[in-house]
């Protein structure tokens, strides 16, 4: 008998996950079908991509006559130029903007100072703040302090980032205060617990708050397009958008700079996202 009910069990579970996997790949493929066709409009002429977008067709993800032409214009128009900006802006902000999250995050985790509960709920009102809300008053005064058209300019806003200082924080409350402990009563200091336990444990937060400050400079076009407007120094995002400005749009060349900066983060988070993951699931766990 009990082997009679097991198969229905069985039969139960294993359609119960083939639709679990059906729903998942749907969804999968929702997502992805635009960015099949964003790809393959990168490799068409301009004419040929509003040939094939109605009807729909197989050709809208698969181009009829394959070319390299976007591609070759887009490094003529010196885009080069603007993904190295934005390569430049965001690597800054990765490298300096960890020290200075790190360092904040340590003694609102570890040192019992007077005011910490009211400096660490100002650092979270102001990742719940926009930072469009302030940008153009903030873009005014770095005019004014001669910081238009500079890298220091647009690396600036990125390197206070609330959100990464608070998950960096809330990974440091997970690590157990006994290693902590153990090491004052060793004769360490808080500056050699920070760097010689902290540090070393908390690589999966420092690689997922890196990532969010990569991808919030990144992605940035307010802040670069407010205070920048030497063609030169623009990032990559502002550059496709001036492309639009002009009175014909070359839609192909378009694509192919969007594949250019949609690529460059993918590869970056696919190359740490366990770690990234990992952040996530940490942050939170205290408070």
């Amino acid at each position: 008998m009990a082997a009679v009910g097991r198969g229905p069990v069985r039969a139960h579970v294993n359609f119960i996950r083939l639709v679990q996997w059906l729903t998942a790949a749907s969804v999968a493929l929702a997502f992805a079908l635009p960015v099949l066709w964003l790809i393959a409009s990168s490799f068409r002429t301009q004419t040929e991509t509003f040939q094939v977008s109605s009807p729909a067709s197989w050709n809208v993800l698969w181009p009829i006559d394959w070319t390299l032409a976007n591609y070759t214009n887009m490094l003529d128009l010196g885009f080069a130029r603007n993904v190295g900006n934005s390569l430049l802006v965001a690597g800054i902000t990765v490298a300096v903007g960890l020290v200075v999250s790190a360092l904040a995050a340590y003694p609102l985790a570890c040192i019992d100072f007077p005011g910490r509960s009211v400096v660490f709920a100002i650092i979270v009102i102001t990742f719940l703040v926009p930072f469009e809300a302030v940008a153009i008053p903030l873009s005014t005064q770095f005019r004014q302090w001669g910081l238009a058209n500079t890298v220091v300019g647009l690396v600036l806003p990125g390197l206070a980032s609330g959100l990464a200082v608070f998950s960096i924080r809330q990974f440091f409350l997970g690590i157990p205060a006994e290693l902590r402990e153990a090491a004052m009563v060793d004769g360490a200091g808080h500056v050699r617990i920070f760097w010689r336990i902290y540090l070393p444990l908390s690589k999966p937060a420092l690689i997922g708050s890196g990532m969010m400050l990569f991808l919030f400079q990144w992605q940035a076009y307010l802040w670069p397009i407010l205070l920048t407007s030497d063609p030169e120094q623009d990032v990559a995002p502002v550059s496709i958008a001036r492309n639009f400005s002009n009175i014909k749009v070359d839609y192909g060349t378009t694509f192919a700079e969007t594949v250019v900066i949609a690529v460059i983060p993918a590869i970056v988070m696919l190359t740490v996202q366990r770690f990234f993951i990992q952040s996530l699931a940490m942050t939170g766990g205290k408070g």
